[in-house]
């Protein structure tokens, strides 16, 4: 499962994109919006500031906006700026790698190797998932909820 810190930021990052140069956004207007707590929300914002992500502008007419064009930015990056790895064993990370305590060889553990295909396709769904991708198919299920 994914933390909340992680989710929060894929909220307000898919809310920023939606309006991907119409310049900054307020804080308050993304918690408030998205329904994130606000000053769980700066730390957040932040977090991803300083990542490259996002920018910010302060004074009047200031707020955060993103600092890449949305289909910049995927789910993994997001994930790995806030929870670390995306594998469930350290042992089939990529950039967190430890050998497991009680593996007595890599190479042929089988219990390695099926989370190892976990991983693989996990980041490979999760690096094709961007922000406009996110953006595009909210606007494809609001078509389809309100045709019903």
């Amino acid at each position: 499962m994914i933390s909340k810190k992680s989710k929060y930021a894929l909220n307000a990052l898919v809310h920023l994109a939606r309006q991907y140069g119409e310049g900054p956004i307020l804080i308050s207007t993304i918690a408030e919006e998205e329904n994130i707590p606000q000053k769980f929300l700066e730390t957040i914002l932040l977090d991803l500031k300083n990542s490259g992500i996002l920018g910010s502008k302060k004074g009047k007419g200031g707020g955060y906006y993103l600092r890449k064009k949305p289909e910049e930015v995927n789910i993994a990056q997001v994930l790995r700026l806030f929870d670390g790895a995306i594998a469930l064993l350290p042992c089939v990370t990529f950039r967190f790698y430890e050998r497991c305590e009680e593996c007595k060889d890599e190479d042929t553990c089988s219990i390695r190797e099926a989370f190892l295909k976990v991983r693989n396709e996990s980041v490979r769904i999760f690096k094709n998932e961007t922000l406009k991708t996110l953006v595009e198919r909210e606007k494809v299920l609001l078509k389809k909820k309100r045709k019903k």
